[in-house]
């Protein structure tokens, strides 16, 4: 990557998310320019097929000019007008019709913002309401779990289980609380998948009985858990946590903004793994990454009690914004017409699960390979200090493929529209990323 008077610029200007500022001045940043279906390229002209979809975004790939066009149309028509006070746009009506009919059953009412994080936000501070209103406001804790990821707003943060993200501004918030994640690489101890799933799902329970049901306001979780590291649950997990949630009346909020829209091979995680959620976060593929929106789902028990509740003093500016609901509605109508997700779950979800095993199977730097549909992962089989997951990641990406490093693993995430062909590549550069790297430390 060669370096430009623009992307040195922005390395002095931009303090990016997620990024060591102070290794960025020494690089400079890199602009990508353009893209085209499942590949970017950046100013240099490098060609890099996006093995991460954006950030776990872009569903449908890049250049799609029918969302192009939606946004233009919507633009030249009314580019904006605000949710509150009971107004709405026609874009907005018909998007939350076609989200009443895709979301899992009992979820028929939506509040809109812009971003996932927005959506954690709203789930959390409407959880709570639900139960004042309920006449029980002392539910008021949320159970999340270590490394699951839920946003970079205050309370997404704190439902979140990422110690370094609490380590800045004094986080987590109170009225939080963490239990293990379902990760059976680092947690199963010999057990097999159904009794770690269980045991995994026990520690909920018993989270739950030590703050008192009586103080536990939700519980959320991404169906996979992705920024923690393609985290597949066991089957036993999710019916047991569920059926957890129920004793002890405690709701239970799917966090899908990474697993909705296709990702998993069904059109929500929920699907995937039998949930029946309270609340619903969506977002990301929601437009495709096209534009910013995000959506929180509501059961029709809440739903009922908000409706019931008086004035809501909750929203954002760019809450249902028309633009963005025009490109969402013709996103979902592209996914469907396309059979994108159908797809995803029969024959490209399982090509590239099936391709990584077989390719992968005996490498001396993987000790696992896990994921479900389109969203995987690689564990690196030596001690997470020694980086070899970004080391991984930079000869990827000089092979000219993008994968993400999440502490000893290597994720990916592709555009639902990639093909076989471009499964086969994926791999291919990927497993000579591996063995660069291998090559490099004597594996």
């Amino acid at each position: 990557m060669t370096t430009s008077e623009g992307g040195r610029s922005d390395a002095l200007r931009h303090l990016h998310p997620f990024t060591d500022a102070r290794e960025l001045q020494k690089t400079g940043s890199q602009v990508f320019v353009r893209g085209q279906g499942v590949y970017v390229e950046d100013e240099s002209g490098q060609r890099l097929l996006d093995g991460m979809a954006g950030l776990w975004c872009m569903q449908l790939g890049y250049g799609r000019t029918e969302l192009a066009e939606a946004a233009r149309a919507q633009l030249e028509t009314l580019p904006y007008y605000n949710s509150f006070f009971g107004s709405t746009t026609p874009p907005l009506i018909e998007l939350s019709e076609r989200l009443a009919d895709l979301t899992p059953d009992g979820i028929t009412r939506f509040v809109y913002g812009s971003s996932g994080s927005e959506a954690v936000d709203s789930a959390v501070r409407l959880s709570r309401f639900f139960w004042e209103l309920q006449g029980k406001p002392d539910k008021r804790v949320i159970v999340g779990r270590d490394l699951g990821y839920h946003g970079s707003t205050l309370a997404g943060i704190s439902a979140g289980g990422m110690s370094g993200m609490h380590g800045q501004g004094g986080l987590p918030l109170p009225d939080f609380s963490h239990v293990m994640p379902p990760y059976a690489y680092a947690y199963a101890d010999g057990r097999d998948d159904a009794e770690f799933g269980r045991a995994a799902a026990a520690a909920v329970d018993e989270r739950i009985r030590q703050l008192g049901p009586e103080n536990v306001a939700a519980f959320i979780g991404e169906p996979v858990m992705g920024a923690g590291g393609v985290i597949v649950p066991p089957a036993s997990y999710w019916p047991e946590v569920q059926r957890i949630c129920r004793e002890h009346d405690v709701l239970l909020i799917a966090d899908e903004v990474i697993c909705g829209f296709g990702r998993t091979g069904s059109w929500w995680g929920s699907d995937t793994f039998g949930i029946s959620p309270d609340l619903m976060t969506m977002a990301k593929g929601l437009t495709s990454g096209y534009l910013p929106m995000s959506a929180l789902g509501v059961g029709d028990r809440v739903a009922d009690a908000l409706q019931d509740g008086g004035k809501l003093f909750h929203g954002f500016t760019y809450a249902g914004h028309p633009v963005c609901a025009a490109v969402a509605v013709r996103n979902l109508d592209l996914l469907r017409e396309e059979r994108v997700v159908e797809r995803v779950g029969s024959d490209t979800g399982p090509y590239l699960q099936a391709r990584l095993r077989e390719t992968l199977a005996g490498h001396p730097l993987v000790g696992e390979v896990r994921g479900v549909g389109l969203i995987a992962a690689v564990e690196i089989a030596r001690p997470a200090e020694l980086g070899l997951a970004e080391a991984v990641r930079e000869r990827c990406a000089e092979r000219g493929l993008i994968v993400r490093p999440i502490r000893n693993a290597v994720a990916m995430c592709p555009p639902l529209v990639i093909e076989r062909a471009e499964i086969d590549l994926l791999v291919e550069r990927l497993r000579a990323g591996l063995d660069d790297v291998a090559s490099a430390v004597g594996s």
